[in-house]
């Protein structure tokens, strides 16, 4: 056996440690050991050289457990890159060691910055690599997890029992999804608390409503759970006494409903926009108020939203109902606000967009809501006019959001539009509407509120004129708004920060530039004007020989110059 020259300067200590097993490099330079003869010096007061890894993979070491338990040494792991988590901890050396010459703190560093590919790798290098790449499984709290095309189901599962401790899984499907995949995380998971699936538009749900049934059943602890790709569930049988948060898509063709949920509080179902839809909403509405008596925000997107599902809703009786969103519903009319009005006038949020409301149903809303409402959505309703759009903006004094966009429509551009659809053979959205009122092609809107956050009017193609006096208004969504006069457009916004503006002229664009940049400054800008002594004429004289400028003058402007036009 060949014997190592070993350089004067090297530690004795570190010389007579014994070998372990699978460490099969050496531990200066890192080569193979097999027929190696190491010349390598090693200075125990030199730092280690920390290896660059691929930013993959983000661990937090100190993120709590939103259940309320203390776990203190619970991470949460993300293999997306926009999936950042806001606490390292750092685990110190007296409480995990080291491997080798490398401090187990700064191999957990590297490890946290890895994929989950480079993780399985540098798990199979050494033993103690291994001990810390299964410590830092055990101790996931929060995963975020693609699944690629083709890919084989028990890697996902042998990836999910590394992770015992785990309570949110977020999985993006690229495959098909079915019941398999659910057995595989109720027996990889049994602490699980939170649930999200979602599918890519090549990727298929084949599980059945009976055996999504039995997987919520199982999880005892299952609070959340969001799945999208529903299309082939044929019914729906949920009954949890955790489950605070359901949300349902690509919904089609239910048969038969039975959500028993007594902790609900938020509910979303969204059907898919087939005109075969078969689901009886009237029945599905009407058991909410048994068997979920707790909700507090509920969104159901279907075209088969009509008057009766809304009376159907407001006989249920729901007292903790906070947020309601009914939205695609074109049979739904004044009379529809009336019973919502009547049974529920605690709204905080109400949203129905596509439907066939007139101003008449927004003078309702705001007789009832006038003190809680804060977010209204009326977008795409063709019936609803500017002096609609005024008066609840003036009738609201809590209003922070308003969607108005798709409604204040050229004529013109929506003829249009109708012959395009019917030559293509696509079914057009507005003939499945009410008929509709013939609105002035060209319409001015002036706001004035104190409170107003964002407003959105894409694609009011039959704008002409706006004037905004709104102080705290932050976000503007102008998009398509085709015939807005520059000359007629003034906005006295100074907390502006974005504007959107695609689909709009390049005058137009000019001169949204000019009132949001320029105005404010020439405002600011204003001296006196003053006779001369022999009163021949006035001249700009300033009040102080070097104007002083207000700390609340520097804030609006910084506000100001921090304002982002997106036109593309």
């Amino acid at each position: 056996m060949q014997q190592r020259q070993l350089s004067p300067g090297a530690d004795a200590a570190s010389l007579k440690r014994g070998k372990k097993r699978g460490n099969y490099n050496c531990g200066r330079c890192g080569l193979p050991k097999k027929g190696h003869n190491c010349n390598v010096t090693v200075d125990p007061t030199d730092p280690v050289p920390t290896p660059s890894w691929p930013r993959q993979a983000q661990l937090d070491y100190n993120q709590s457990s939103p259940s309320g338990h203390h776990h203190h040494l619970r991470r949460a792991l993300s293999f997306d890159d926009d999936g950042a988590v806001d606490h390292v901890a750092p685990i110190s050396d007296d409480e995990s060691g080291s491997c080798g010459p490398l401090p187990w703190s700064c191999l957990v560093e590297v490890f946290r910055r890895a994929g989950p590919t480079s993780l399985l790798s540098a798990a199979q290098v050494c033993r103690g690599w291994r001990d810390c790449a299964k410590r830092l499984w055990r101790s996931v709290d929060e995963l975020r997890l693609p699944v690629p095309p083709r890919s084989r189901l028990g890697s996902v599962g042998s990836l999910l029992q590394k992770c015992t401790g785990l309570l949110r899984l977020t999985l993006r499907m690229e495959s098909d999804l079915d019941a398999t995949l659910l057995a595989c995380i109720a027996f990889s998971c049994p602490n699980l608390e939170s649930l999200n699936i979602r599918t890519a538009e090549n990727a298929i749900s084949w599980m059945s409503g009976d055996e999504l049934g039995r997987f919520v059943a199982e999880k005892r602890c299952l609070s959340t759970l969001k799945i999208e790709g529903c299309t082939n569930l044929g019914s729906l049988n949920i009954c949890s006494s955790s489950l605070s948060t359901l949300w349902l898509s690509d919904l089609h063709s239910i048969s038969r409903t039975v959500i028993n949920c007594p902790k609900l509080k938020e509910l979303s179902l969204e059907f898919s926009h087939q005109e075969n839809d078969s689901t009886d909403l009237v029945m599905m509405v009407d058991n909410f108020g048994r068997t979920c008596p707790r909700l507090r925000n509920m969104h159901i997107a279907s075209v088969r939203l009509s008057h009766d599902v809304v009376l159907s809703l407001a006989q249920a009786h729901l007292r903790d109902l906070r947020m309601l969103s009914l939205v695609l519903g074109a049979e739904i009319t004044d009379a529809s606000v009336a019973a919502i009005a009547s049974s529920y006038t605690n709204l905080e949020l109400l949203d129905l967009s596509g439907s066939s409301i007139s101003d008449s149903g927004i003078g309702m809303i705001c007789n009832v809501f006038p003190q809680t409402l804060s977010r209204l959505s009326l977008a795409h309703c063709p019936n609803i006019t500017s002096s609609g759009i005024q008066f609840a903006t003036a009738q609201l004094p809590h209003l922070q959001l308003i969607d108005c966009g798709m409604t204040i429509i050229d004529p013109s551009a929506e003829d249009l539009t109708a012959e395009q659809d019917s030559s293509s053979g696509e079914p057009n959205y507005e003939e499945r509407v009410t008929k509709t009122k013939h609105h002035p092609m060209y319409q001015k809107l002036i706001i004035k509120h104190g409170r107003l956050r964002k407003l959105s009017l894409w694609g009011c193609s039959g704008l002409d004129a706006l004037c905004l006096n709104c102080p705290e208004l932050n976000d503007l969504n102008l998009n398509s708004c085709t015939n807005l006069h520059p000359a007629r457009l003034l906005l006295h916004c100074p907390s502006l920060e974005n504007v959107y503006a695609v689909g709009c002229g390049d005058v137009l664009i000019g001169a949204i530039h000019n009132q949001i940049f320029n105005d404010f400054m020439s405002e600011t800008d204003h001296f006196p004007r003053k006779r001369l002594a022999d009163g021949s004429k006035r001249v700009l004289v300033p009040c102080f020989p070097s104007r002083q400028t207000s700390d609340d003058e520097k804030g609006r402007r910084a506000l100001q110059s921090r304002c982002t036009i997106n036109v593309n």
